[in-house]
């Protein structure tokens, strides 16, 4: 079962549901998944296209809120919280990393990394760059700081997109199809510096994607199916 409880959990989900009303019809996305991940954890999930990938790892992330049931992360019930509390905890213990990297197109990789620092620790400029370049080197873009985003090939702007999610040393990294526009090279290089990052940082993951063949390494596979969330069958 997905479920497996203990003391070193650091997010737990329990009953989840989802559902959401297209005008005709009410459509019940997430049917009561549970779901925990411990310290230094990699989750792979996957699934078909509809399967409710997407809006598990939202609800999962505190980006969306369930129906019914509950998310704890780091013993805090992610649905009490209120909006700006919500808002700090993915700020300092949450890292996002999307399919589309999501970069301000005028701004360089650097300035990019640097952001969530200056806005979530209130790191002085002068601290913030030096994490930012430190966030750089440790996924290979050493050297490239200066570059705009339109300068650089889509696996390193998604290297610059982990980067920044990484600045601010989140506990939980999520990753919703992280290599979904990606070359299968540039592929197998991001979930290669992925799977590095959780081998020397202990960063707990959870990644959600349709490409399997990039589960090799993860702790856990499980598959999405009609709203529900097993272990993954081959």
């Amino acid at each position: 079962m997905p479920m497996r409880c203990g003391m070193s959990d650091l997010l737990v989900a329990k009953n989840i549901h989802k559902s959401y009303n297209n005008g005709c019809e009410v459509l019940h996305v997430i049917k009561g998944v549970d779901l925990s991940a411990a310290k230094g954890e990699v989750l792979f999930i996957t699934g078909p296209s509809g399967a409710g990938k997407s809006t598990l790892l939202n609800l999962l992330a505190g980006l969306d809120m369930p129906d019914e049931g509950t998310v704890t992360l780091d013993g805090m019930d992610l649905c009490e919280l209120s909006d700006p509390a919500l808002s700090e905890i993915r700020n300092k213990k949450i890292g996002f990393v999307f399919q589309f990297y999501h970069l301000l197109p005028e701004f360089s990789a650097l300035e990019n990394v640097m952001l969530p620092s200056m806005i979530a620790r209130g790191h002085k400029a002068r601290t913030a760059k030096k994490k930012a370049a430190g966030a750089l080197d440790a996924v290979g873009l050493k050297g490239r700081g200066n570059h705009l985003p339109a300068e650089l090939s889509g696996g390193e702007q998604q290297r610059v997109a982990i980067a920044r999610s990484l600045v601010n040393e989140p506990d939980i990294l999520f990753c919703d199809e992280p290599t979904g526009n990606l070359d299968s090279e540039s592929a197998r290089d991001i979930y290669g510096l992925l799977y590095g990052l959780n081998a020397e940082k202990r960063i707990t993951m959870i990644i959600v994607s349709h490409e399997r063949q990039y589960a090799d390494r993860a702790s856990r596979i499980l598959e999405i199916k009609d709203g529900n969330l097993g272990d993954y069958m081959i």
